[in-house]
């Protein structure tokens, strides 16, 4: 399936489920109840830093909360007052979004919003492995829109790093995200 395959509408309809924020101003509950990781103070600084030109790789192995904390940065960033319809997260593996480029969804998320001022974004892409050269995608992504923040996230770490380490190299930021400490299990 492809962008022709469902109408621009049902996309945008998408792209407003996943960000509910964009109408109610803050997060879900069922992500806000959870605990944040203890490496979230580590990371939300990263996310933050907009002086820099660099795109944030959130790595680490399946079900360590790589999702949770990106939705957690949201709720970091909407603290903080950033404009709630200029952050958008997009879960890539959604079959809507099937060979739809990340510029192509970047572009659809500022049409959702009625916002065509591509600058002071923070765009979150979760699981990009999902897509075909994410990386290059990426790369682009980040020297076209020098004022937009992009954090993506994937389970295939090694891979992900490797691809990271080639065409990312001054672009991009890796941040291993390791599975649950003893004392977050215990909380």
């Amino acid at each position: 399936m492809s962008l022709l395959a469902y109408s621009e509408d049902q996309i945008l309809e998408r792209l407003r489920f996943e960000n509910p924020w964009w109408v109610s101003g803050h997060i879900e509950e069922y992500y806000h109840s959870m605990q944040r990781r203890l490496y979230f103070h580590l990371f939300m600084p990263l996310v933050l830093e907009t002086a820099v030109r660099r795109a944030v790789v959130l790595m680490g192995p399946r079900r360590v909360g790589k999702t949770v904390m990106m939705v957690h940065a949201v709720q970091g960033l909407l603290e903080k007052g950033i404009e709630p319809l200029k952050i958008a997260l997009i879960s890539v593996e959604t079959p809507i979004y099937n060979n739809i480029s990340l510029e192509q969804l970047f572009s659809l998320c500022r049409r959702a919003n009625r916002i065509d001022d591509p600058k002071n974004w923070f765009v979150f892409f979760d699981e990009i492995q999902y897509l075909k050269d994410w990386e290059v995608h990426l790369k682009s992504l980040v020297d076209s829109y020098p004022q937009t923040r992009f954090i993506v996230s994937g389970s295939a770490a090694a891979a992900l790093r490797l691809k990271s380490n080639e065409s990312g190299a001054g672009r991009f930021t890796d941040f291993m995200l390791p599975p649950l400490t003893f004392h977050e299990f215990c909380i």
